[in-house]
């Protein structure tokens, strides 16, 4: 199945390929402090494949915090958080928001509170190693 997701403004958009197609599509709810004020609601599959278009990279921030493993790529146009990005390894991971996506039959999503206080840096890497969807192009302005 492919699921194309963007920001509101559009300036951010994906295109995941989740195969095989879903029965359902789990959805985290992340209970970080960013998470939580912004209703982060993400998803991935280890087995898909993602492609990140951004027409225009100066509308887009990026946000670290804490370990500062991961960036959230929000749209400062819109305020929407679409994508969150991992480099590990020199390879780039990533989770979108099940919130971005566009024409996705809600019953599809199976929604869980998902927290991560206390979890180590190198132990937060190999989860997200494991979960995270390693297959991850990111077009910024048509430029990878």
């Amino acid at each position: 199945m492919l699921i194309h997701g963007k920001c509101h403004c559009g300036n951010i958009a994906f295109s995941l390929m989740w195969e095989p197609d879903p029965t359902e599509i789990p959805a985290r709810a992340c209970t970080c402090s960013f998470c939580t004020k912004h209703g982060g609601l993400w998803t991935s599959n280890p087995r898909g494949a993602l492609e990140v278009v951004v027409k225009d990279p100066s509308l887009v921030s990026k946000y670290a915090f804490g370990t500062r493993t991961a960036e959230f790529h929000i749209c400062a146009r819109c305020g929407i958080v679409p994508v969150v990005t991992s480099l590990i390894d020199d390879r780039l991971y990533a989770v979108v928001s099940v919130n971005a996506f566009e024409d996705i039959d809600a019953a599809l999503l199976r929604r869980a509170s998902a927290g991560f206080d206390g979890e180590e840096e190198a132990s937060r890497l190999a989860r997200r190693k494991r979960n995270w969807i390693p297959d991850v192009r990111y077009l910024a302005g048509g430029k990878q």
